[in-house]
């Protein structure tokens, strides 16, 4: 059954923690709920550092950052959320994260009497709209399905971020500074955080695939985007690739990505939280998935397609050393080339690595 009465709907909370890649997800269902109620006051609850992708943001009246989950600090912190909560007298609250910790906070909420209507991707107490089961393995489209049984259009494809004008001015002056024109280069997002280091492609291959988009002339120059974990694969696929590479690593700030990528002709990344936020831009996009499930790590949008080697070992989710890496090893960059030249109809391209 849907909401009773959308119209009522005054006051809405939002619920998603963490981290950068599933945030970026989740901005697709932010923004139908923003559509949905456009005349509600709507907070958001997120955790720190991300609380700053939205301090400027005009869809979120209040930004409510606590660190529910910082160590020596829990119980505390959680006391602190409740009331909060309870403060905000929501009439409507998106969990969004949807996990064993927002189900315990959002039950131990309600039994102690808060009447707000709640919707979460999972059946069952505290949430009052969930979705029938989809099958899917991505955890937006399980949001999807869980807002259209509340009665709640989904229409937004890909992340929606606002960009405030210094993070558009910094970007600006980044592409003006080495002679970047809008649509002749292509943007590598080579990295991802260092626990996750197996998800990454390689240096070698980026470095092969810059050389190769360059000497074909298909852009005149490659971008290299990362954060401080990435310094040193950024610098050294620099080195290998030669002319033409300009590394931007470490010089962004998150939320100058998205207008550095929406001025590219092709955007190439890791399983990592910056493609997901590049996504935000329309600009295609091929993102190399190894120990992780390409349906469910693919970030939103028809303008991305994920690409993984269809191995026994697929979707190992692997964060320890693994002898061989076959899953990265199995991908070339003539085949992200051929994913670009031939998007496939489902947005997912699974290798069969030669015998």
């Amino acid at each position: 059954m849907p909401i009773p009465d959308a119209e009522q709907i005054r006051r809405i909370l939002i619920i998603k923690w963490s981290a950068l890649g599933d945030i970026a997800m989740s901005t697709c269902i932010m923004q139908d709920v923003a559509l949905a109620f456009p005349h509600a006051e709507i907070h958001l609850n997120t955790q720190p550092p991300w609380d700053r992708l939205f301090r400027e943001d005009p869809r979120f009246a209040k930004v409510l950052s606590i660190a529910v989950r910082e160590k020596g600090r829990r119980w505390h912190n959680t006391w602190r959320w409740l009331q909060n909560v309870r403060q905000g007298n929501y009439d409507l609250i998106v969990d969004l994260q949807s996990n064993d910790r927002s189900r315990l906070m959002l039950a131990w909420l309600r039994l102690t009497g808060n009447r707000s209507l709640i919707i979460g991707n999972k059946p069952g107490f505290p949430w009052h709209f969930s979705g029938p089961p989809t099958g899917a393995a991505n955890p937006v489209d399980r949001m999807r399905a869980s807002l259209q049984a509340a009665g709640i259009p989904t229409r937004t494809a890909r992340p929606s971020f606002h960009i405030p004008d210094h993070n558009r001015q910094h970007a600006a002056q980044l592409l003006a500074s080495h002679g970047l024109q809008a649509g002749s280069y292509a943007v590598f997002y080579p990295g991802c955080q260092a626990a996750g280091y197996l998800k990454r492609w390689g240096n070698a291959n980026y470095a092969g695939l810059a050389r190769m988009l360059l000497d074909q002339g298909r852009v005149n120059q490659v971008v290299l985007v990362g954060g401080k974990d990435e310094l040193d694969d950024c610098t050294a696929i620099a080195n290998l690739a030669g002319k033409g590479v300009v590394n931007l690593c470490g010089r962004t700030e998150v939320l100058d990505i998205i207008p550095i990528a929406q001025g590219a002709a092709l955007q190439v990344g890791n399983d990592t939280g910056t493609a997901h936020l590049a996504a935000a831009s329309s600009v295609p996009m091929v993102v190399v998935c190894g120990p992780t499930d390409v349906g469910r790590v693919r970030p939103q949008g028809d303008n991305v397609i994920g690409i993984q080697a269809e191995l026994p070992c697929m979707n190992c989710y692997c964060r320890h050393p693994c002898d061989h890496h076959s899953c990265m090893k199995a991908i070339r960059p003539v085949d992200v080339l051929n994913a670009i030249d031939n998007p496939p109809a489902g947005r997912v391209v699974l290798l069969k690595p030669a015998s």
